[in-house]
């Protein structure tokens, strides 16, 4: 995914309002009257946020007749789960060697007071 359509992507994903739009649209298509019904705002306003996720690839308008529904289109949503998961497992190994390296330093620590009571018990 080219950086600037990633950009344009999380745009898209920063607003709550537009998250609410695509998580209705996961469960099926809607019109632009459905899907502004749970928001207390203007029908040109609704359509911004559609425009924007809409440019973001992230759904699709249909033309029945009169009706123009909304569908989601997961594919960019993809996108961004893949370019996650990169850094997931970046941070997923670094925390593994951090787990590593501190059981070693434990277990250093541990062996160097053994051995210090060790010493202690033998000078008495």
């Amino acid at each position: 995914m080219k950086a600037d359509h990633l950009d344009i992507t999380f745009a898209a994903l920063a607003d709550p309002t537009r998250r609410a739009i695509l998580a209705r649209l996961a469960s099926g298509e809607a019109s632009v009257t459905e899907l502004a019904k749970p928001f207390e705002m203007s029908m040109p306003a609704i359509s911004k946020h559609l425009k924007v996720l809409e440019r973001a690839g992230l759904i699709a308008r249909g033309r029945e007749a009169q009706w123009r529904p909304c569908r989601l289109d997961a594919g960019p949503l993809k996108e961004v789960a893949d370019w996650i998961e990169h850094y997931r497992q970046f941070w997923e190994e670094s925390f593994d060697r951090l787990g590593d390296y501190l059981r070693e330093i434990q277990k250093k620590e541990k062996e160097h007071a053994r051995k210090q009571r060790s010493n202690r018990r033998s000078h008495r």
